[in-house]
């Protein structure tokens, strides 16, 4: 007997879902999973628990499904250095790639950091089984280049460390950068020009 076709939802519950899972990306990002509540995400939703619960087994499952839609995001620009491009504008493209994600995804940035402090335990399986293959390939590309003499030698491995940390701290510190940095100063103002003649100077054969 054939198997009966899953229904479709509804565009009343998509957007819920849609609701839910912005809502849940505020309140991680800013409690972390551990002092984050089921009833926070519903208070930011604007919508009851059970029906929060209706969507979602709970909290684990909301914050789970945030981060498997994170890594698809995440990995992208990393895939896309290109083997065939110049050796130096490929990286630096990666650099302005990751800076322009600080800047449109603050909230990823730091429910990912939350995520890996805590050690990862939710995330660990796309690390090993996503991150890991992309990162030994494109440190094996960059090595290539560098052995080529298109690149000034470097590690590969602690360049790709060097340009997370340095893009991804401006969302993952916002709020001492806010501090440090004149009130009427974005915190990215400057970031990308210093970052750009940082990486290329450090690279440049």
């Amino acid at each position: 007997m054939a198997s009966t076709p899953a229904k479709k939802p509804s565009r009343i519950q998509l957007r819920n879902r849609k609701l839910i899972l912005n809502a849940a990306l505020e309140v991680f990002s800013s409690h972390g999973y551990r002092g984050a509540t089921l009833d926070q995400i519903a208070d930011e939703a604007g919508l009851s628990k059970p029906n929060i619960l209706y969507y979602f087994a709970g909290k684990e499952e909301i914050h789970v499904t945030l981060l498997n839609q994170l890594m698809e995001s995440w990995l992208e620009p990393l895939e896309h250095l290109n083997p065939q491009g110049d050796p130096l504008e490929e990286i630096m493209g990666y650099v302005h790639r990751k800076i322009e994600m600080t800047r449109e995804f603050p909230r990823e940035s730091r429910l990912f950091a939350n995520e890996v402090l805590q050690g990862a335990p939710r995330m660990a399986p796309h690390l090993k089984s996503g991150l890991k293959p992309l990162f030994d390939d494109k440190t094996k590309l960059i090595q290539n280049w560098i052995d080529q003499g298109k690149l000034a030698p470097v590690d590969p491995r602690h360049l790709i460390f060097s340009i997370w940390s340095t893009t991804q701290h401006y969302a993952d510190f916002d709020a001492q950068v806010r501090v440090l940095m004149a009130p009427e100063t974005k915190a990215l103002d400057g970031a990308e020009a210093y970052l750009d003649t940082l990486f290329r100077k450090l690279l440049t054969p």
